[in-house]
């Protein structure tokens, strides 16, 4: 009796296993490698790694400012869902020529970085703060050290800012205010049912490690004291524009948001309204007089 009882035990096992082996390919980022360097730019760089959470160590580039990079400004980069530091190759160019030393890396299981299992928003956070740790060790000036992040790297930032005082500057670019309502948007997307995608998000609240809303973005913004720019495309079909209008509504008067009407989620930069905005931004909260030449 005692054995037969134990097999829908072991039914039940073998589901579990399977649905999270599924979950877990489904969200797995793809490790691409890098097809461009700020060599491409005409920039020198250094390749480098550096340790992160759990003893791992991430792919990035360091970039010193052209002149005086003792005495520059230091920003870290910070890529979205699926991609790697080349994607911010379009900010390193007028961020170079402003004068600022920059770092920009691969978030973990992304890129040339380690892997710990299935990325998420949370691992951004401590990626960005193991960043921070490196660009001083480097001998950033402490009180002059900023963060500019993409989607999910743009979350990622405030999280890690609103729990590391040495971040005195942010910048995100179509950041989202909750990773449930992501994660919901997503599987409504794929057209996953209603009782399904329930499960699925309670498993990656489960894998994640702590509640999604401890972690939202939109919770943890007004911890932030420091000067924060949310950039977003009011046309982004990835990340929906109310995130943004969510997040400025969170935060407190440090807060600002630049809506472009004509954007999507991956175009920010290109448009005119963008690097006036964000070079002053930086340029109040890191005192720095910033020309992108």
């Amino acid at each position: 009796m005692v054995l037969w009882a134990l097999v829908p035990l072991g039914v039940l096992g073998l589901l579990a296993a399977g649905f999270s082996l599924t979950v877990s390919r489904a969200y797995r980022t793809p490790q691409t490698p890098h097809e461009q360097t700020p060599e491409d730019l005409g920039i020198a760089f250094e390749p480098l790694r550096f340790p992160t959470a759990g003893g791992l160590s991430l792919a990035g580039w360091w970039i010193p400012a052209a002149e005086d990079p003792a005495g520059a400004p230091t920003l870290i980069l910070i890529h979205g869902w699926s991609r790697n530091a080349e994607r911010m190759l379009p900010f390193v160019g007028p961020l170079h020529r402003a004068g600022f030393n920059l770092l920009a890396f691969d978030a973990r299981c992304h890129g040339q970085s380690a892997c710990d299992g299935v990325a998420n928003m949370l691992k951004f956070s401590e990626d960005i703060r193991a960043a921070v740790s490196e660009i001083l060790r480097r001998g950033a000036d402490p009180g002059r050290v900023g963060v500019l992040g993409h989607s999910v790297g743009g979350a990622g930032t405030i999280h890690a800012a609103a729990n590391d005082p040495r971040i005195r500057a942010v910048v995100t670019v179509g950041a989202f205010a909750h990773p449930r309502d992501m994660t919901v948007l997503d599987l409504s997307r794929r057209k996953v049912p209603g009782p399904l995608a329930r499960l699925i998000v309670a498993y990656v609240q489960h894998s994640v490690g702590v509640s999604l809303d401890e972690i939202a973005p939109e919770n943890v913004i007004a911890r932030i004291a420091v000067p924060v720019l949310l950039v977003h495309g009011e046309q982004d079909e990835v990340v929906p524009v109310e995130h943004a209008l969510r997040l400025a509504s969170a935060g407190g008067p440090n807060v600002r948001r630049l809506l472009l009407p004509r954007c999507g989620h991956s175009d920010c930069d290109g448009d005119p309204a963008f690097w006036p905005a964000v070079l002053e931004h930086l340029d109040i909260a890191l005192q720095e007089t910033a020309n992108p030449g």
